[in-house]
């Protein structure tokens, strides 16, 4: 591990870590997520993640301790997504990824298992059909409740993989939470974990139905209302024996407060980790897409067409690196990341 006293504009090896975006087509339409403005931005061209385009990816990182294979996308729309676990287990790598479960069905599942992935995070944001409808452009609340529940009651009893429920906590929904930490008990899911909603940093309201603006965001100070449900949650969460937690490895009350003046000068992941998208193009962090409108200003190499290790030590990583050490990481979305909300 890196001394984050020592850190400098250059990384003294290649990334242990790695988000592999194994797709970027998604089945959902989250008011809060930039694939839902496609039509707004200009983001990369649709695409899986093929199994010849993953190999030339994690063959060029001779350890990956870490793979993460999720991004701006459903994982589980990839065919191959059992393939590429598969192989990162035989590499000795701890393996998860985030769902909506939309399509967690018993075959998915029994594949997930059977190729040894670690962790299965789902996320439900809501837990009445007519928010999560909403919130997620989909009304398939019941079928992902009851995806969950087969899985669990399948496989629940395993070491691996982990389940755990993950909330984007936003005004217009965190008086859900007692319900949310509620399901996860009922279904017999033992982590139950709350995180921030992380919005583009100026504010700008991308669609006029967005949630990606201040007011539904929870930042800053903590107001009483998100004090008293928090306590709450961990009251109810210890009374069902289940555990609630907040993302980031901090407690949900440090997951709802800002931290300094300069939070992002905390962040290791320019010198630990590389996120790379299902088109190849290496990116800040999997925050990063959300704290900027101007995808091309976050774009640092693509790993299809260089080699990773010259994308790694390039120029642009090395203007991020700076970026992260100063005092205003300006043009960098790094003034906006949700290093500040523990993510």
């Amino acid at each position: 591990m890196i001394d984050l006293q020592l850190r400098s504009r250059h990384a003294p090896e290649l990334p242990r870590q790695v988000y592999i975006e194994v797709t970027n087509h998604c089945n959902s339409l989250c008011i809060s997520c930039p694939l839902t403005y496609d039509h707004f931005l200009p983001f990369e061209p649709k695409h899986h993640l093929s199994w010849d385009n993953f190999r030339c990816i994690v063959d060029q990182l001779p350890q990956i301790d870490r793979a993460v294979l999720h991004g701006i996308g459903e994982p589980l729309l990839n065919r191959e997504l059992p393939r590429f676990i598969s192989h990162l287990k035989d590499r000795g790598s701890w393996v998860l990824f985030n769902t909506n479960g939309v399509l967690l069905d018993q075959r998915r599942g029994d594949a997930l298992v059977e190729a040894g992935l670690d962790e299965l995070r789902i996320s439900i944001d809501a837990v009445t059909p007519e928010l999560y409808a909403r919130l997620r452009g989909i009304d398939q609340l019941p079928r992902i409740v009851e995806n969950i529940r087969a899985f669990v009651a399948r496989h629940g009893g395993r070491q691996r993989p982990r389940v755990s429920l993950w909330f984007v906590g936003m005004q217009e929904n965190l008086h859900q939470l007692p319900d949310f930490v509620r399901l996860g008990a009922s279904l017999g899911v033992p982590e139950v974990y709350l995180q921030r909603l992380v919005y583009f940093g100026d504010g700008t309201r991308i669609a006029l139905d967005s949630t990606m603006a201040p007011e539904q965001s929870l930042y800053g100070t903590l107001e009483e209302m998100q004090a008293r449900l928090i306590v709450e949650c961990e009251q109810l969460a210890s009374q069902l024996g289940i555990s609630f937690q907040a993302s980031g490895a901090t407690t949900p009350h440090e997951s709802v407060a800002t931290k300094g003046d300069h939070p992002w000068q905390g962040c290791m992941r320019p010198w630990i980790l590389m996120y790379i998208t299902a088109n190849g193009t290496a990116l800040p962090c999997c925050i990063s897409p959300f704290a900027t409108p101007d995808f091309q200003s976050i774009v640092l190499g693509n790993v299809l067409e260089q080699p990773l290790a010259e994308v790694w030590e390039g120029d642009r990583y090395q203007e991020l690196r700076t970026a992260v050490l100063s005092e205003e990481p300006a043009p960098w979305p790094c003034q906006n990341c949700g290093v500040r909300w523990s993510l």
